[in-house]
């Protein structure tokens, strides 16, 4: 049998799963990462060979079904996982396939929100274990999510109600954890990512890392590790069950 992975869905080529992948390896995780998005009927693993599922950002909506088929196929990845209690990771982009995926629903944003602002703790739980009732995160988004019936809200901001949440075994964060020094340089060199923007506001983004990326560095461990532990033991029951 083949050993069960953890499924990473990647949108754009500049946004990888960075921290996520890091936390993966850790733990001799084993992943493969595809890009299906644009295909009508994409070859993905069976479902017994997907220990975990992430779903990664991008530009598109989470319901551009006509331009990008493939986020039906992403959509009934993400069920058929928290139907069987397969650890799921969403962001941005992918934390809202999991929203709509799972009944909630989308729609435009108050603002186009981009750069580093607070969001503030509307739950505890072991999934997002904010130890502070405000941090501040980066966002990168302009579509907004509401919460499926069922989850759980675990964190909200100004302009966008939900920007964390949990359903049963899936977690959705609307901002970015997973992106490194050396992603972010990759994201600011990137045209279809700042298209718009002044010259100020990318070193704004640039200086605002080096400073919060100190106190976003331990929430990203405690987050990913977390899930690459319940992959992990996902994998292990798997392979009993075989």
């Amino acid at each position: 049998m083949t050993m069960p992975k953890v499924l990473i869905l990647q949108h754009v080529p500049c946004e990888k799963p960075g921290r996520i992948l890091d936390n993966l390896d850790d733990l001799g995780m084993a992943s493969e990462t595809l890009s299906i998005a644009a295909d009508a009927n994409p070859d993905v693993p069976k479902s017994e060979e997907i220990a975990g599922l992430v779903v990664m950002g991008g530009p598109m909506g989470a319901q551009d079904y006509k331009e990008y088929p493939g986020l039906k196929t992403e959509a009934k990845l993400v069920r058929k996982a928290v139907k069987a209690g397969k650890p799921v990771l969403g962001i941005c982009l992918g934390h809202q396939i999991i929203s709509t995926a799972l009944g909630g629903k989308l729609q435009s944003g108050k603002c186009s929100e981009i750069g580093f602002a607070p969001i503030k703790r509307v739950a505890k739980n072991d999934w997002f274990p904010m130890w502070t009732d405000q941090i501040n995160v980066l966002n990168w988004h302009n579509d907004v999510v509401s919460v499926p019936e069922g989850g759980q809200l675990l964190a909200s901001s100004k302009y966008t109600e939900n920007q964390a949440f949990c359903y049963k075994s899936a977690l959705g964060l609307q901002f970015h954890l997973e992106v490194t020094p050396t992603l972010l340089d990759e994201w600011l060199s990137e045209p279809s990512m700042v298209e718009g923007m002044k010259k100020s506001e990318i070193a704004k983004i640039r200086e605002d890392f080096k400073r919060y990326d100190v106190e976003l560095q331990p929430l990203a461990e405690q987050v990913f590790s977390s899930f690459a532990v319940r992959c992990a033991a996902s994998a292990r029951a798997m392979s009993e069950q075989s």
